[in-house]
C-alpha cells in the first residue's frame, strides 16, 4: 500500500468543461487580492507540523467510494472552491495533505465571479470618472479636463475580464500544487464520502471519500418576501455587476457595504439613489461617529436620499424607460403603509443567505439553524443534532455564519486545517478586519465605541475605556491628493493598551486598518505600536498619529526591554 507521498497529483476534471447549468456554492467576495501560489513559494502562514499522510487505497480515481481496506481517497475533500476553499486548500497542500475540491460552478466562488472582485473594477472606473469629473478638485492640482465621458460596455468588460483573470490564477494555483478540481455539487453520503454530480451531465460526477471534509459553500443574496426579482429593473449584486444599464434613478434597499459601494458606483455614472433601509438610522452597522461622517462624505454632498425604518414590503418590476417599478413602503414599528415609490430601478442589497440547501447533512445527523447555518464549535468542527463535534467535518465562511467576509472564510479554512492536523487554534473573529471600497473607503476592526462600552459596564471596567482620535486633514499625503477628509478613532482600555476597536474613514483606509487588526491578533497593546515607524510623507501617518493619541497608563514593553 502506498502513501500519499509517493502518489503523483491528478487533476481529474481537467478538460471537463464549464459547469454553469446550476446554481453556484456562492462566496463572498475577498477584501484582498488573489495570486497565484505553489509550493515553493507564497505560503500563506509559516510552516508547522506537517499532518502524518494516510494510507490511501485507488487514490486519484474520480469515481472511487469506499473500499474494503478503509483507506480513503483524499486525506481532505472541500465543498466549495471559493476564496475559504481555496485559502485552506492551500494550507492543507502546505501541512502535506492530498486534497480534492467539488465545485459546481466557477472557481473562486462569488467572491471572485460576481462580488467583491468585479465590483472593485466598477469602483475603480467610477471613481476616476468621479474625479476627473470635479472640477474644482481638477483645478486645485492645476489640471485642466472638459468633456468627461464613459463607455458603460467597457466599464463592463473591464469588471468581466478583472473577475476571468483572477479565476483563472486562482485555478491555476490549486493545479499546480496537485489539488484535485472535481466538477459537480457535493451532497454527504456519510460522514466520510461526498457525492457529487450536475443536473442533466452524464460525463461528470462520482463518489470520492475522505479523511476529512471540509464546507464552504458559501452564500446567496437575500431576498425579502414581497419583492419580485426579474433581473433587469429589481435586481441583486449579482445582476447589478453585469451594469448592462444605468437607470436614471435607483432605490436601494439596505445601506450596509453593498450598498454603499453601488450608490458610490451609480452616482459617479449620473444616476440618483434612494435608500431605504429597515432600521432607525442609516448606515447602521458602522460605528455612530464614522457613519456621520461617512454621511456627509457618501450621502449629502451627492444625489442621494434616503428612507429610514422603513420596510420595502413589495416591490414590482417595471419595464426600462416604458414603465416604472413601483416599491411600497411600510413603517418598520406600526406595518403600516407611509409611502409608494416610483424609481427606474431597485438594487435589493439586503444581505446573504447561507447556501447549505442540497447537502445531505442529515446523513451526517445535522440540521441547520432556521436561516439555514451549519452548527459549528471555535474550532469549525460541525456540530451535530445532539450539539456533539463531527471531528472530521469542518464547515467554514458564509454556510456556517460567524463572520460572513470572504478573507474570514480563508482565515477560518486555515484554522480548520490546523485543527484537523492535531495543532490546536481558534480564530479571533475580533481581529478580522472589514472594508467598504467607496470614495473615500472606510474601514473598521474589532467592535464600536457603543458595544465597547456596553462591554465594559457589564465586565466593571467601564472607566477605563479611552478614545482616541485623529485627522486625515493633518497628513501631508493625503492633502498633496487633496483627499484630506477623514478620520481615525481607536477605543481601547487605558488601563492596559488593549486595542478594543478602529474605525477609519478616508484615503486608502482599506489598506491602513491592517496595522490593527494585526495587533489585536497578535494581542498587541497600543503601547507596543508606539515605537514603529512610518514612512514619512504617506497616509500610514495617520495611524502614527493615532496611536501617539492613545494614553495608556502602562509603558510599552518594547521601551522596558529597550
Amino acid at each position: 500500500m502506498k502513501t500519499i507521498a509517493s502518489l503523483g497529483r491528478v487533476n481529474v476534471c481537467r478538460g471537463v468543461g464549464s459547469a454553469k447549468a446550476t446554481p453556484q456554492f456562492a462566496r463572498l467576495p475577498v477584501i484582498r487580492g488573489i495570486s497565484t501560489r505553489n509550493t515553493k513559494i507564497g505560503k500563506i502562514i509559516q510552516r508547522s507540523e506537517r499532518c502524518a499522510p494516510i494510507t490511501v487505497a485507488n487514490a486519484g480515481s474520480q469515481k472511487s467510494g469506499s473500499n474494503s481496506s478503509g483507506g480513503y481517497d483524499y486525506d481532505l475533500v472541500i465543498i466549495g472552491a471559493g476564496v475559504g476553499g481555496h485559502g485552506a486548500a492551500l494550507h492543507a497542500v502546505d501541512k502535506g495533505l492530498k486534497v480534492a475540491v467539488i465545485e459546481g460552478h466557477d472557481i473562486g466562488g462569488t467572491c471572485v465571479n460576481r462580488g467583491c472582485v468585479p465590483s472593485k473594477a466598477l469602483l475603480a472606473a467610477a471613481g476616476q470618472v468621479r474625479k476627473l469629473k470635479d472640477e474644482h478638485h481638477m483645478k486645485s492640482l492645476g489640471i485642466q479636463v472638459d468633456n468627461v465621458n464613459f463607455e458603460r460596455e467597457k466599464i463592463a468588460n473591464h469588471a468581466k475580464n478583472l473577475a476571468n483573470t483572477i479565476q483563472g490564477n486562482l485555478q491555476r494555483s490549486l493545479e499546480a500544487i496537485g489539488v484535485d478540481i472535481l466538477i459537480g455539487q457535493g451532497k454527504f453520503v456519510d460522514a466520510h464520502t461526498v457525492k457529487y454530480s450536475l443536473p442533466g451531465r452524464v460525463d461528470v460526477g462520482g463518489n470520492v471519500t475522505a479523511k476529512n471534509i471540509i464546507i464552504g459553500t458559501g452564500s446567496v443574496p437575500f431576498v425579502p418576501p414581497g419583492i419580485e426579482i426579474d433581473g433587469k429593473t429589481v435586481f441583486t449584486s449579482d445582476h447589478a455587476l453585469k451594469m448592462e444599464w444605468i437607470p436614471e434613478w435607483v432605490a436601494i434597499i439596505g445601506s450596509g457595504y453593498i450598498g454603499l459601494e453601488f450608490s458610490d458606483v451609480y452616482t459617479a455614472l449620473g444616476s440618483e439613489v434612494t435608500f431605504i433601509e429597515a432600521l432607525p438610522n442609516i448606515m447602521p452597522g458602522f460605528d455612530k461617529e464614522i457613519a456621520k461622517l461617512a454621511q456627509r462624505l457618501l450621502i449629502n454632498g451627492r444625489n442621494v436620499d434616503f428612507h429610514t425604518n422603513v420596510l420595502a414590503t413589495k416591490v414590482t418590476p417595471g419595464v426600462p424607460g416604458v414603465k416604472p417599478v413601483t416599491v411600497e413602503l411600510t413603517d418598520f414599528n406600526t406595518k403600516e403603509k407611509v409611502d409608494e415609490l416610483e424609481v427606474d430601478a431597485v438594487l435589493v442589497a439586503t444581505g446573504r443567505a447561507p447556501y447549505t440547501n442540497g447537502l445531505g447533512l442529515k446523513e451526517i445527523n445535522v440540521e441547520t439553524d432556521r436561516r439555514g447555518f451549519v452548527p459549528v464549535n471555535e474550532k469549525m468542527q460541525v456540530l451535530d443534532k445532539n450539539g456533539k463535534a463531527i471531528s472530521n467535518v469542518f464547515c467554514i465562511g458564509d454556510a456556517n455564519g460567524k463572520y460572513m467576509l470572504a478573507h474570514a472564510a480563508s482565515a477560518q479554512g486555515i484554522s480548520a486545517i490546523e485543527n484537523m492536523c492535531g495543532n490546536p487554534h481558534v480564530l479571533d473573529h475580533n481581529s478580522i478586519p472589514a472594508a467598504c471600497f467607496t470614495h473615500p473607503e472606510v474601514s473598521f476592526v474589532g467592535v464600536t465605541e457603543d458595544a465597547a462600552r456596553e462591554a465594559a459596564e457589564k465586565g466593571g471596567y467601564a472607566d477605563k475605556v479611552e478614545v482616541a482620535k485623529t485627522y486625515f486633514k493633518g497628513n501631508s499625503k493625503a492633502l498633496a491628493e487633496i483627499e484630506g477628509d477623514g478620520m481615525g478613532k481607536l477605543i481601547y482600555r487605558k488601563d492596559t493598551g488593549e486595542i478594543l476597536g478602529v474605525h477609519l474613514i478616508g484615503l486608502h483606509a482599506a489598506d491602513l486598518i491592517h496595522e490593527f487588526s494585526n495587533a489585536i491578533s497578535m494581542k498587541i497593546p497600543v503601547q507596543d505600536l508606539t515605537f514603529a515607524v512610518h514612512a514619512h510623507p504617506t497616509v500610514s501617518e495617520v495611524i502614527e498619529d493615532l496611536i501617539r493619541h492613545a494614553k495608556v497608563g502602562v509603558k510599552s514593553k518594547t521601551a522596558v526591554a529597550a
